[in-house]
């Protein structure tokens, strides 16, 4: 398609006035982001020398791993990666790492998002005060399971970060990850990517949606009466998207990791729909699941079980209540079996996913989920001895 619109020929200068609304578009995209985007000039531009100056934030290296050092697909996962593991280490309930959580929060406090973008209306984005973002504040995004996430970690400035999840709803009743939809499917007709699918507008997605219902949830215990009528209705609707949007066999499709198992560690939480998960249990006690899911659309077995799948649908099961301890108590078990001497798990295969086709790597899963998995056992079931 774009390839015929390139042989059209420009009427009444159409082509231009666009191009230099995108050009303009793509420098407040520059000054809202800190230059940690993709340069529009070439390289004698300041635009360009400013945006150089930031690719070493994309740059990372793991202790002897094998791949060297790697490119990032943002300039990080801190707040992210931060949230989820205070989370983790609050379950495992070990008071000492209380000065540890106490930097953490520092920096998740920090990190939040203080002000919305320039001239936001102007460029098309989404308010931004009291948000948080997947890596840093400086990178300017809100993102929707970043900010619940954020919510439950940090006590301050609530209602900031509700006022912007609440603004957040899609009209079926969903969460997108950065901002509504706010266009057509049938613009995926003009995707450029080779990789990438359903890049072009913003969805919902059950593990999103469910983010959001638990910050809620996590809020009213504090703010019972701040814009409680809303939350009750956009909770409501909320829901009834997750109902809505689970398959067939029981599962729902996850968009941001390895994917029914990561997307039923949320919904479960808010949906307490167990059997799907206890039917791909595999015979020594974990779960496994392939990235091929992602581009197919149904669970597929991984050829071995993983510590981070095992570790989110154990989170799932646990926190839907199962009623039968033996399944959950064989997946810790495979956890607890493949600890290192040093404390550490081994990498196993790849976590993440980007747009069904772009396998990601998230290195912490293994020690955040695993640790929060073993930490919620023991709580649940008084600390008991597993072996």
């Amino acid at each position: 398609i774009l390839n015929l619109y390139e042989k059209l020929p420009n009427l009444l200068g159409i082509r231009d006035i666009s191009i230099k609304e995108s050009y303009e578009l793509i420098k407040y995209e520059d000054e809202n982001t800190g230059y940690l985007d993709i340069a529009p000039e070439g390289p004698d531009s300041e635009a360009f020398k400013l945006a150089k100056e930031r690719l070493i934030d994309y740059m990372w290296y793991e202790n002897h791993s094998p791949e060297g050092m790697m490119m990032s697909g943002t300039n990080g996962t801190q707040v992210w990666d931060t949230a989820l593991a205070v989370l983790a280490v609050i379950e495992a309930d070990d008071p000492s790492n209380h000065q540890s959580m106490i930097h953490a929060l520092e920096f998740l406090n920090n990190a939040q998002i203080k002000k919305n973008p320039k001239d936001n209306k102007r460029c098309y984005r989404e308010n931004t005060l009291g948000a948080w973002g997947f890596s840093t504040r400086e990178q300017g995004y809100n993102v929707s399971d970043c900010a619940s996430l954020g919510i439950k970690a940090v006590l301050e400035r609530f209602c900031q970060t509700i006022d912007i999840l609440l603004s957040m709803q899609n009209t079926d009743g969903g969460f997108a990850s950065y901002e509504r939809t706010r266009g057509l499917k049938i613009l995926e007709w003009l995707n450029p990517a080779e990789v990438f699918g359903n890049i072009m507008i913003e969805y919902s997605y059950p593990e999103c949606t469910s983010c959001v219902l638990t910050a809620l949830n996590t809020f009213q215990k504090w703010y019972p009466d701040y814009r409680a009528d809303e939350i009750k209705q956009i909770t409501k609707k909320a829901i009834a998207y997750l109902h809505n949007s689970q398959d067939e066999n029981g599962g729902w499709y996850g968009s941001w990791a390895i994917c029914y198992t990561y997307a039923a560690m949320f919904t479960i939480q808010c949906l307490e729909r167990c059997d799907f998960l206890i039917s791909k249990q595999m015979d020594d006690g974990g779960w496994g699941e392939s990235y091929k899911s992602c581009e197919e659309m149904a669970y597929i077995h991984h050829e071995n079980s993983q510590v981070v799948n095992t570790a989110w649908a154990l989170l799932a099961l646990m926190a839907g209540k199962y009623p039968n301890e033996e399944p959950i108590r064989r997946g810790i078990q495979l956890i607890a079996s493949r600890q290192l001497p040093t404390g550490e798990w081994k990498q196993e295969a790849i976590e993440g996913v980007f747009n069904k086709n772009c396998a990601i790597s998230y290195p912490n899963y293994k020690f955040i989920f695993t640790i929060w998995a073993l930490g919620k056992y023991a709580k649940i079931y008084n600390n008991p001895l597993i072996f």
